[in-house]
């Protein structure tokens, strides 16, 4: 999955407001349209965040003019959150499979933990995944 959502600028008195269609959790602002911009990607992982913390699916991103694209770390950690999702593996069975601590395996679908990437796409290969850099 490519984890690049539509976003929307709005411009407001002092600045534009920023929102999602598809992650409507994800509501930002910024005094510039760059600022905004930078804002945008970090709400986004923030809503994206709730998801996997309640253990929901994650929004399915549709089309539109401008997109906010989910870091690579991030992005990573997405796509293993949706493979454990998708073939039923707890993170007990991940820490096992990974001969790691259940700290350890959780760390690795927590955005907000700052894994290393390798570790993450590990994980991924062990679930018959492979993680793919796109560079536009």
């Amino acid at each position: 999955m490519r984890f690049a959502y539509p976003v929307d600028y709005t411009p407001q008195d002092g600045g534009y407001l920023v929102t999602f269609p598809d992650v409507p959790e994800a509501i930002t602002d910024g005094r510039t349209r760059e600022e905004a911009a930078e804002c945008a990607i970090d709400g986004l992982v923030t809503a994206l965040s709730f998801y996997v913390d309640a253990g929901e699916p994650l929004p399915v991103p549709g089309k539109g003019k401008t997109y906010a694209i989910v870091p690579a770390l991030q992005a990573a950690k997405l796509a293993l959150y949706q493979a454990m999702n998708s073939g039923k593996v707890t993170t007990a069975e991940l820490a096992r499979r990974l001969d790691a601590t259940d700290t350890a395996a959780r760390r690795l679908v927590d955005l907000r933990h700052r894994s290393h990437i390798d570790q993450v796409i590990r994980a991924l290969n062990l679930l018959g995944k492979e993680a793919v850099l796109e560079v536009a």
